[in-house]
């Protein structure tokens, strides 16, 4: 707010305002919160939920000889917003930002940034802080529209209001703007989009397989409602100066001196230029320096260049007619003239640096099995771009938790990606990856998820790791179509490769003329108006990225680009699939073993028995880990077959159903009022009553057997109403030996008695 102080502060009336945006109430206030800063906007809806914007545009004490666009976004999510404490018991307060926030920071960034005047130099910082947050829906997608709106409001040189819809592809084929985030899990297509009244500038899709027509006419429903909301925008901006005076800021830039365009473009010719084609990426960037030195000793010569050294400024000029640059300035003459030149010829004669048609992707090679040792591995090669993708299976309980202002949640499917210094040639210090880092591997993970097994199918958690060993251009497209071989060669049952390709559009905005380029290299990355990413199978599209630099974009474009994408996308699906047609039929011998038993309710307690005693014997026995899910699907995951095996054999011994003549073997783990031995198998306690210990009266359990001893029993009596069940010990050998004597020395016994009657008769006979 401007012109405020301690005795006006107070006085303020906020301006506030409602819009209904395909059914969604969105409210609007401003000059109630953040008073010092250039603008600030609160908005809220029908939901709870509350987001807080700031912008600042410094003025003062700036880098005059910066040669880039200093703008900062931020992005602050607040655990009291959902009220959670947060964090863990040894750090209770917000820290670092989640992956999710470094992701909504940099999507924001993207359409904001080219919406500023070229070579602005002043400081711009844009945090959005969430206050309220339901569990119900993602708020952050609303950013982007108030970014726009108050960076319209602190009157920085901002070309165009900007706006963004989220929008959601049912599997029914319904659209649901502004979607919950159960809607945005079970949906067909999920697509973000920025824009302004003309054109969309920027897309984020993941899809299940989507069509290329089902694309383009869910961009064309999403700009309708962009349109709206930019509508809204310049309303509220309306409204926001009859109330409060927006003063004009100083704006500085720091733009090349072009005076001398005309000179180099007359030394700098076409003929000249040509030893920058068929060249490789360092060869290339050796030709640009000489020629870069080639226009400066024309310019000396000419007395045209101003030299400051050590603050003591000399002119190679000694006449105030000849007109004269600073010196900073030559290189950026070269370089425009550079890409003027390229650009004239891509769309005048197709002609690219490296020779290839404009839907030429570059020889694609492939290698599996890189590491013997790694669960599965490939290596996707695209001219000189490389990506070694290994994929790492494990067990259920493995898969990532997220612990973020939101409520937690997990991944199954995890990607990551690396761009270390020496893949670009360059050295610098390696710190934590970056938002860069993170923008590529979200972008592939999303473009995989699509076509992974359902958990019932294979219970694995996947991580992919995408090392980008050389970068001559997309190495996201490489990171992707890597990554697609290591789940194959891995095991994993995928439902279709998928393959990624970049394309770029160069545009003439005075003739409206453009092209589409497959398959960039770095020497062409500076050239582009639009960058198109997408990713797809056989059967469509699963992932889809899109900025662009200039105002105009007609959906005929969209068309075109995916059109194209296809041959490219084809051509490496075909060599992926001449490497490895099928996911492996064997798993890596150093790949852990996964088998899921759905075990009945009623005999989950037996597997448990009490405190986990069971679950923690057999994990501390044989190595495993076994873990036992909401509806009791039991999942075991054991480092080797043989420890697999034995567990299995295990549980299903505990699921064992009990019969008559059963027979099992166990300890001894108790003895009741000296009449009752207890003994623990199938994971209960069972008792054998003192009549059914010994083939003889006793006075006590412990003249027969004592805690610990090992007893074989069988079962003789199932009473499975009750859940009873007769035990009788087994005889020792000893026992059987004594009985059998007893009963030799009884049958003698009776023989003797029998032989004696039969005398006795024959004799009262006679």
């Amino acid at each position: 707010m401007h012109n405020l102080s301690d005795k006006n502060a107070t006085k303020i009336i906020p301006l506030k305002k409602t819009y209904d945006i395909e059914g969604s109430k969105i409210t609007l206030e401003t000059g109630k919160l953040w008073l010092l800063i250039n603008a600030a906007v609160t908005i809220s809806d029908d939901n709870d939920n509350i987001l807080f914007v700031t912008t600042w545009f410094k003025q003062e004490w700036l880098n005059e000889k910066a040669d880039f666009f200093p703008l900062i976004v931020e992005w602050q999510e607040k655990f009291y917003a959902t009220w959670k404490i947060g964090w863990n018991r040894f750090q209770r307060r917000e820290w670092k930002p989640t992956d999710d926030a470094t992701l909504t920071a940099r999507i924001v960034d993207r359409p904001i940034r080219p919406m500023f005047p070229k070579g602005i130099v002043n400081d711009t910082q844009i945090i959005a802080t969430v206050l309220s947050a339901s569990w119900e829906k993602n708020l952050w997608f609303w950013w982007i529209v108030w970014a726009s709106l108050w960076l319209t409001m602190a009157w920085t040189p901002f070309e165009w209001p900007v706006s963004w819809c989220r929008l959601v592809l049912t599997k029914s084929w319904e659209y649901i703007f502004n979607p919950t985030q159960e809607q945005e899990n079970d949906a067909k297509l999920n697509l973000l989009t920025a824009g302004t009244l003309d054109a969309i500038t920027m897309v984020e899709a993941w899809a299940f397989e989507v069509s290329d027509e089902e694309m383009v006419s869910a961009l064309e429903k999403s700009h309708e409602i962009i349109k709206k909301i930019c509508e809204a925008q310049n309303d509220f901006i309306n409204d926001y100066k009859k109330l409060f005076w927006i003063p004009e800021v100083k704006v500085v830039y720091n733009k090349p001196d072009e005076t001398l365009y005309e000179e180099v473009k007359q030394f700098l010719t076409e003929e000249k230029m040509e030893v920058l084609y068929n060249k490789a990426k360092k060869e290339f960037q050796s030709e640009l320096d000489k020629l870069d030195v080639e226009v400066r000793e024309y310019l000396v010569s000419k007395w045209c260049i101003i030299w400051d050294s050590e603050s003591i400024v000399t002119w190679t000029c000694s006449v105030d007619e000849v007109k004269k640059i600073d010196e900073s300035s030559v290189w950026a003459l070269v370089y425009k003239r550079v890409k003027e030149i390229m650009r004239k010829n891509i769309l005048k004669n197709d002609k690219r640096l490296d020779g290839r048609a404009l839907d030429e992707v570059r020889e694609v090679i492939w290698e599996v099995w890189l590491l013997p040792r790694t669960h599965g591995s490939a290596l996707f090669q695209r001219g000189m771009t490389q990506a070694l993708s290994i994929t790492t299976l494990w067990g259920p309980d493995d898969v990532q938790t997220l612990d973020g202002m939101m409520p937690e949640d997990e991944k199954r499917y995890i990607h990551h990606y690396n761009f270390p210094p020496y893949s670009v040639w360059e050295v610098r210090m390696m710190r934590w990856v970056g938002r860069r880092e993170i923008g590529h591997w979200a972008l592939a993970e999303r473009a995989l998820i699509a076509v992974l097994p359902d958990e019932s199918e294979f219970p694995y958690t996947i991580r992919v790791v995408s090392e980008i060993t050389t970068c001559n251009g997309s190495s996201s497209m490489a990171s992707v179509c890597g990554s697609t071989m290591s789940l194959m060669h891995a095991w994993v049952p995928i439902k279709n490769p998928v393959a990624w390709v970049a394309m770029w559009m160069i545009y003439d905005e005075e003739t409206h003329e453009y092209k589409i380029l497959s398959d960039i290299q770095a020497q062409e990355d500076f050239l582009w108006d639009m960058d198109f990413k997408v990713a797809r199978t056989k059967n469509g599209i699963t992932a889809m990225q899109l900025d662009v630099k200039i105002k105009w974009l007609k959906m005929d474009v969209f068309r075109k680009a995916f059109f194209q994408s296809q041959s490219a996308i084809s051509y490496i699906l075909d060599r992926m699939l001449s490497v490895i047609p099928k996911p492996n039929e064997k798993l890596s011998p150093y790949a852990p073993l996964i088998m899921t038993i759905s075990v009945p309710v009623d005999k989950i307690s037996p597997i448990i028995w009490k405190w986990w005693e069971n679950v923690q014997r057999m994990e501390k026995e044989y190595g495993v880990k076994i873990s036992i899910a909401d509806d009791w699907v039991t999942t075991i995951t054991a480092l080797n077959q043989e420890w697999w095996e034995k567990v299995i054999a295990e549980i299903k011994a505990i699921l064992w159903t009990p019969e008559v003549w059963y027979k099992w073997t166990w300890f001894v783990s108790k003895i009741i009022d000296w009449t009752w031995a207890i003994v623990e198998f199938k994971g209960k306690s069972w008792m054998i009553h003192i009549s059914k210990l010994t083939y003889k009266r006793i006075e006590k359990v412990e003249d027969v057997v004592k805690v610990w001893d090992i007893v074989n029993f069988e079962i003789v009596e199932i009473n499975l109403e009750k859940w009873r069940i007769g035990l009788k010990r087994e005889l020792s050998e000893k026992e059987l030996k004594e009985l059998e004597e007893i009963k030799a020395k009884k049958d003698a016994e009776l023989k003797s008695k029998h032989d004696a009657l039969i005398t006795k008769n024959e004799t009262e006979q006679k």
